[in-house]
């Protein structure tokens, strides 16, 4: 995302990640356990964290041999779609290099918990996942007055970034000016800057942030996220 003119603010991309790894996606997103009115033994909350596993391609990888080597893809096909921003029109073509996202997995945390002796309070719980990370930044949205629907949201995310929180955008004119379009609604860095909402994180891969700062951008420039329909 970039200043009006000849580059465009939105781009499909590639991911950040190296090698074979599980990029947690705990720090992202909120999962608040409700807490207990009166009781004063400790209590055990557990919540659970969604984490991508990604696979760096090496020379003379395929997307069935990569199938192959993790179930959790699906097969070539869904591979494919799955990676089709960082992988391009072509998919015979895997550029060394390239970090595919090949499956999930989900892991528990536990943690001890001592509840508070006062007055019951509650604390919205959002799931750690795309529906989660639209449905928080449209509650921030709401406080700060950002129009924008989880529609409209959730359309322009897969078209920009297949719902990928860590892509990345290496090839366009906004990269080789050294400011690539970033995260889930893909914004270059000086535009999150500008249209950062308080509150949410600095990090522009933070998929909260992202969502609710990219939607600030379109407010101020098309009204809405709902008018967007295709490149910024």
């Amino acid at each position: 995302m970039s200043a009006r003119g000849k580059h465009r603010n939105f781009k499909i991309q590639g991911m950040l990640t190296r090698g074979i790894l599980a990029a947690g996606m705990g720090a992202v997103a909120l999962a608040l356990p409700l807490v207990s009115a009166t009781c004063a033994q400790a209590a055990t909350a557990t919540s659970t964290d969604v984490q991508l596993i990604t696979y760096k391609v090496v020379a003379g990888d395929t997307l069935a041999t990569i199938a192959k080597k993790y179930p959790t893809s699906g097969g070539p096909a869904k591979l494919y779609a799955a990676n089709r921003a960082v992988i391009g029109p072509d998919p015979t073509t895997l550029r060394p290099g390239l970090t595919l996202t090949v499956g999930t997995k989900t892991v528990q945390n536990t943690t001890k918990k001592t509840p508070a002796k006062t007055a019951p309070t509650t604390s919205k719980t959002y799931a750690n996942n795309l529906d989660g990370w639209i449905k928080h930044s449209l509650d921030i949205m709401a406080r700060a007055k950002i129009p924008g629907t989880y529609n409209g949201i959730h359309r322009n995310v897969m078209r920009e970034s297949s719902g990928n929180p860590l892509a990345i955008n290496n090839w366009d004119s906004n990269a080789k000016a050294g400011i690539p379009s970033k995260g889930l609604l893909q914004v270059i860095d000086p535009t999150f800057k500008a249209y950062h909402v308080p509150g949410t994180s600095m990090n522009p891969y933070d998929p909260v942030a992202n969502i609710t700062a990219a939607c600030n951008y379109a407010a101020a420039r098309y009204g809405s996220i709902d008018n967007v329909n295709g490149p910024y």
